[in-house]
C-alpha cells in the first residue's frame, strides 16, 4: 500500500514545468544524425549553458543556427505553443525581430527524437541572432525604454493570438506565486525567509485578490536581459529578441514585470530606477490600466523572489546545471531586500510621472 502524501499544488505545478528532475545530457552524435538527415545540415557544434533543454551553436560553412532539444518533461504541445507564438509573430509583426524557426527538409517546424526508455524529445533549429545581449550592454535610461518598447510592442501584436496549450501550468507564470509558498522553507538564511514572507504579504494582500479581474492575453513570458539582442548603433537599440520557453497565457501585467525585476537594485542607491524606466518604454507602446499600474511593482518583486526561491531549490535537485542557475539569479536576494527598503506607493507614483510624460 502506497503511504505516500499526495502532492501539493507546489510540487504538481513544478512538475509540469519541467522543474522536479534532471536529466542526462542528450548526445551531440544523436543530435547531428537528426540534423543531418531532417534538416541537411552539418557543421561544428558548441553546447551553450541553459536552464533546461540542451541547446547547441552550430555553424555550418554558411551560417550559424540555434539547435534546441527540449527536456524530455515538457510535453509536445508545450513546445508547439512556443513556435506557433515565433511564428505567428513573424507572419502578423514581421517587423519585429522575433527569432525565426526554421523548416526541415520536408516543410516541418521540429523533429521529434523518441528515446529508449519511451519518452520523446524535440528538436527545432532557429536563426542564430549574433550580438550582445542586454544583460552585457549596460544601458542608459533610454535604451532600457527603447527595450520596454519592443516588449510593449510584442503584446500588442500577441493580443489575439491563442493556443490550445496556452493556458498550461507554469511555475514561472507570476499568478501562481500565492501557492508557492512552501519553497520558503528551502531557503537556508533567516534574512532571505524574512524577505521571500513580506513578498508573499504584498502579494497576498494586493494581487490575490484581482487575479481573477486582470487582462490576459498570450504574452513572452520571459523577457530578460539575457533573451533580448541588442546593437548600440542600432537606433531601434533591440536587434533580436529570443527564447518563447516560458510563452504562456496570463495577466498583460506579468510580462513587463518579468524584466523589471531582472532590473531591480541594478543602481543599488535608487533600486527601482532602472526598472522604471523600462516600465516608460513599455508604456509607450502599451499603457497599463491606471488600476492595474499599483499591482506591477509587487509582482516585479513576487517575480525576483520567485526566481530566488526557484534557484535555490532547484540547485539542490540538478547540481550538473548549479553553476549556471546560480549564476543568474547571485544578487536576487540582495535586490529583493534593497527594493523593500523604498516605499512601493513612490515607485507607483514614478510610474504615472513616466507615464504622463509619455502621453
Amino acid at each position: 500500500m502506497n503511504t505516500s502524501p499526495a502532492p501539493t499544488y507546489a510540487q504538481r505545478l513544478l512538475e509540469e514545468s519541467g522543474l522536479t528532475s534532471s536529466h542526462q545530457p542528450i548526445d551531440v552524435m544523436l543530435v547531428s544524425v537528426f540534423l543531418e538527415k531532417h534538416y541537411r545540415l552539418s557543421g561544428r557544434f558548441e553546447r551553450l549553458a541553459t536552464e533546461k533543454d540542451d541547446t547547441f551553436r552550430l555553424s555550418t560553412e554558411s551560417s550559424d543556427h540555434l539547435v534546441k532539444v527540449s527536456p524530455p518533461e515538457e510535453a509536445e504541445a508545450v513546445v508547439a505553443l512556443q513556435t506557433a507564438a515565433m511564428r505567428y509573430l513573424e507572419s502578423t509583426a514581421p517587423h519585429l525581430p522575433v527569432q525565426r524557426v526554421r523548416l526541415t527538409a520536408d516543410g516541418h517546424d521540429h523533429v521529434t527524437i523518441r528515446l529508449n526508455d519511451g519518452r520523446s524529445r524535440v528538436l527545432r533549429v532557429f536563426d542564430f541572432v549574433e550580438g550582445q545581449v542586454l544583460a552585457d550592454a549596460n544601458p542608459d535610461a533610454e535604451g532600457l525604454a527603447r527595450a520596454g518598447e519592443m516588449l510593449g510592442l510584442i503584446d500588442v501584436a500577441l493580443r489575439e493570438f491563442s493556443h490550445p496549450a496556452d493556458r498550461r501550468g507554469l511555475a514561472w507564470d507570476i499568478r501562481h506565486f500565492h501557492r508557492l509558498a512552501e519553497l520558503v522553507e528551502h531557503t537556508p538564511s533567516p534574512e532571505h525567509r524574512r524577505a521571500a514572507r513580506e513578498v508573499f504579504r504584498l502579494f497576498g494582500e494586493n494581487v490575490v485578490p484581482r487575479l481573477s479581474e486582470l487582462e490576459t492575453q498570450v504574452i513572452h513570458g520571459d523577457f530578460s536581459p539575457y533573451n533580448i539582442v541588442v546593437d548600440p548603433k542600432n537606433d531601434r537599440l533591440v536587434t533580436g529578441v529570443i527564447d518563447f520557453g516560458d510563452t504562456v497565457r496570463t495577466a498583460v501585467i506579468f510580462d513587463p514585470a518579468v524584466p523589471m525585476a531582472n532590473l531591480l537594485g541594478r543602481t543599488p542607491e535608487h533600486p527601482w530606477r532602472d526598472a522604471c524606466a523600462f516600465v516608460a518604454g513599455y508604456q509607450r507602446e502599451r499603457p497599463i490600466q491606471e488600476s492595474e499600474l499599483p499591482l506591477l511593482p509587487i509582482a516585479a518583486l513576487a517575480r525576483l523572489t520567485l526566481r530566488a526561491l526557484i534557484t535555490n531549490w532547484r540547485a539542490e535537485r540538478a547540481p550538473e546545471r548549479r553553476e549556471y542557475l546560480m549564476d543568474h539569479a547571485k544578487d536576487d536576494w540582495i535586490n529583493v531586500e534593497r527594493s523593500l527598503t523604498v516605499r512601493l506607493d513612490d515607485v507607483v507614483a514614478h510610474l504615472r510621472e513616466t507615464r504622463h510624460g509619455n502621453s
